[in-house]
């Protein structure tokens, strides 16, 4: 890695950011966003790798381009890398030159995973051991990687966890950095709205273990009976995952907690209107004084929405997101 003396620090590298004035409202941006990338496709090759626990990993990625830097995307709750923008992000990459490998976390492949196990906000096993697959298999190459909601905290904790010069660059998008906080927002409004497309999948899926893992059953009684997330996190997520509860689980997995330790230079772009976080985690953020890390903040945008006024800026997230890394990846490669 390169002197880091250019490396932006100073909050606004989302400046520029405009929205439609008929899309400025958080669940505008959030709903019509998700909707309007439900028609981004790609077209992927399937590889799936055994894990050393006994489960397995699918990696959707491409044959071509054969060189330049890879990037690692890692997507949100209940996503894939079916999730349009997974989709739109390996698109853009495959323009610029890289090498995308969209990660489908345990049970998100469209295929149920072996053990009882799946993924949570702080899961950094998983992510940590494709990184080091990957580099076993690309000595020199710059790998970087781009993590969405669920997976941008997972991205902050890995990071943070890993130490400098392990991915050379990282861009997280639409953090839920404060965990118990954002499960707080989604109780509340229209957070509930989105609670319950969550709570659909996840007790889908929850049931489907229920019917053929004995731990599964046991805990499916009081897990598919919750009408939040913070109750199926103490349900479910928790004591599959080896937390005591809920708010154990929130305490040692919230990427804000992570941000002072991170090491590798990392882009966090987040919206101030985002309906899954409080406004005021983000001023927690702002206070952070780590060179390593920037706040690409912006006022409007919602979560996962960053639909742009201006036709270059449709879907503003991914192309802010894989233009910086990029970027950061071909210094790498001339340093």
């Amino acid at each position: 890695m390169g002197e880091q003396a250019d490396f932006p620090t100073r909050e606004g590298d989302g400046a520029g950011f405009q929205t439609p004035i008929w899309l400025r409202g958080p669940h505008a941006q959030t709903v019509v966003g998700r909707a309007v990338r439900s028609a981004c496709r790609f077209s992927y090759a399937r590889r799936r790798v055994e894990t050393p626990d006994g489960d397995f990993l699918d990696l959707d990625g491409v044959a071509e381009p054969a060189s330049g830097p890879i990037v690692l995307i890692l997507h949100g709750l209940e996503g894939s890398s079916r999730s349009g923008y997974v989709a739109h992000t390996c698109s853009l990459l495959i323009a610029r030159g890289a090498r995308p490998v969209a990660l489908n976390f345990r049970s998100c492949s469209g295929e149920p995973n072996r053990l009882l196990r799946s993924y949570h906000s702080g899961e950094t096993s998983d992510v940590g051991f494709v990184v080091d697959l990957l580099r076993a298999e690309n000595p020199g190459v710059p790998i970087g990687v781009i993590g969405y909601s669920l997976g941008g905290n997972a991205l902050l904790c890995y990071l943070e966890e890993s130490g400098a010069g392990v991915v050379d660059a990282a861009v997280a998008v639409s953090v839920p950095f404060d965990l118990a906080a954002s499960a707080r927002k989604l109780e509340r409004g229209m957070g509930r709205v989105y609670a319950r497309y969550f709570l659909g999948s996840i007790k889908d899926k929850i049931r489907e273990k229920a019917g053929r893992l004995p731990d599964a059953a046991r805990l499916a009684r009081t897990a598919l009976t919750a009408r939040t997330i913070r109750g199926i996190d103490d349900a479910w997520t928790a004591p599959v995952h080896g937390y005591a509860d809920a708010a154990h689980y929130y305490s040692a997995c919230s990427g804000l907690s992570r941000l002072a330790g991170i090491r590798t230079p990392t882009l966090l772009l987040q919206a101030a209107d985002d309906p899954f976080l409080p406004t005021e985690i983000l001023d927690q953020v702002r206070q952070l004084r780590n060179p390593s890390v920037a706040c690409g903040f912006t006022r409007r945008g919602g979560h996962l929405g960053y639909l742009g006024a201006r036709s270059s800026d449709r879907l503003w997230a991914e192309a802010r997101a894989t233009g910086w890394l990029v970027n950061r990846l071909a210094c790498d490669t001339e340093d």
